[in-house]
């Protein structure tokens, strides 16, 4: 089906399959979710899971695409001169809001940054940060876009793994220091 109600119609499979997934890996691993298993819970086909997903692994990058743009929104929640010791409450509701499913996004996100949900991380933050500096005249757009997408990306992987200490609020302002800095950091 074409049109308005197709699209509406698809729109409401995907949130089905998102939820179902959500609700999966709130009870087990990502890995120990089978399509089928999937399916039956979101009440759709398994030929229905395949249009609009290629295998679960797409199905939990587009899940877990909240939080991507949620962290590139909390980064650039703040106007005018940023205070070092203050983040933006975004990005402390963003850290604290990452509990509720650790497991996916650690499946998503591997130590260092990497993995699809790091990728996508990493280059949505790096070009809503490259089209901020480039817009106010910044110098080194790309060069300081690509440190705060990287930056940013691994600490945050390596803090859902474990390898970087600290409870959310702590870490939320740890990371806000070292990105003001990263900015600051005099350029040729």
């Amino acid at each position: 089906m074409t049109g308005p109600e197709g699209d509406a119609r698809a729109v409401r499979t995907r949130a089905r399959l998102r939820r179902a997934l959500l609700d999966a890996c709130a009870e087990q691993p990502l890995a120990d979710v089978s399509v089928a298993a999937l399916v039956r819970r979101a009440g759709v086909g398994r030929a229905t899971f395949y249009v609009h997903y290629a295998d679960l692994e797409a199905l939990a990058v587009d899940a877990c695409a909240d939080v991507v743009r949620d962290a590139v929104d909390a980064l650039h929640a703040w106007r005018g001169t940023p205070d070092p010791a203050s983040p933006p409450p975004a990005l402390l509701g963003f850290f604290a809001g990452l509990t509720a499913h650790t497991g996916l996004h650690r499946a998503l996100l591997s130590p260092g940054g990497g993995g699809p949900l790091g990728r996508q991380l990493h280059q949505d933050l790096r070009a809503r940060s490259r089209g901020e500096r480039a817009l106010v005249g910044a110098p080194e757009p790309d060069l300081v876009a690509s440190a705060v997408a990287s930056a940013f990306t691994g600490v945050l992987a390596d803090w859902l793994h474990g390898l970087v200490p600290g409870g959310p609020d702590e870490v939320a302002h740890r990371v806000w220091r070292l990105l003001i800095a990263l900015h600051r950091t005099p350029l040729p």
